[in-house]
């Protein structure tokens, strides 16, 4: 009986052992996700909150209800805002512009700040034909086909 104990006792530690190890194993690659993403994704800083409204009035050629619903949506009035895309892609501030067009709009640096975020914002609506067609929240607020 006590052999049989052992055996069993021996088994269970072992399974409670390998079970202990995978949950440490997982809560590594977590970690390791959790700190790539917010490494990577550091580019403007840490969240600093804005007016939505005193941003986009700054440009009147828009629509100011889909500019106000548009960076709500994408930032949450966030100018540090920054999101990692699917696709690797990076995603900051304020109207959450895209990396790919960094080099166009801002020189190839993040537009970590209002008014570089706002200059990008308007050379991207411009290339939307004067819309919010470029903004993955457009069709939220009503705003794709819209100035």
């Amino acid at each position: 009986d006590t052999k049989k104990f052992s055996h069993s006792h021996s088994r269970s530690m072992s399974s409670s052992s390998s079970s202990l190890l995978v949950l440490g194993l997982v809560a590594a690659l977590v970690l390791f996700v959790a700190h790539s993403e917010a490494a990577y994704c550091n580019e403007c800083g840490s969240a600093s909150y804005t007016d939505i409204n005193a941003a986009c009035s700054q440009y009147s050629g828009w629509s100011q209800e889909c500019c106000r619903c548009i960076a709500s949506h994408e930032s949450g009035g966030n100018i540090h805002a920054c999101n990692k895309n699917a696709d690797g892609s990076l995603d900051v501030c304020l109207w959450q512009i895209n990396d790919r067009n960094w080099s166009s709009c801002s020189g190839g640096s993040p537009p970590c700040d209002v008014a570089s975020n706002l200059a990008c914002a308007k050379k991207v609506w411009a290339w939307g034909g004067n819309t919010w067609r470029f903004w993955s929240t457009c069709s939220a607020c009503g705003c794709c086909s819209r100035a």
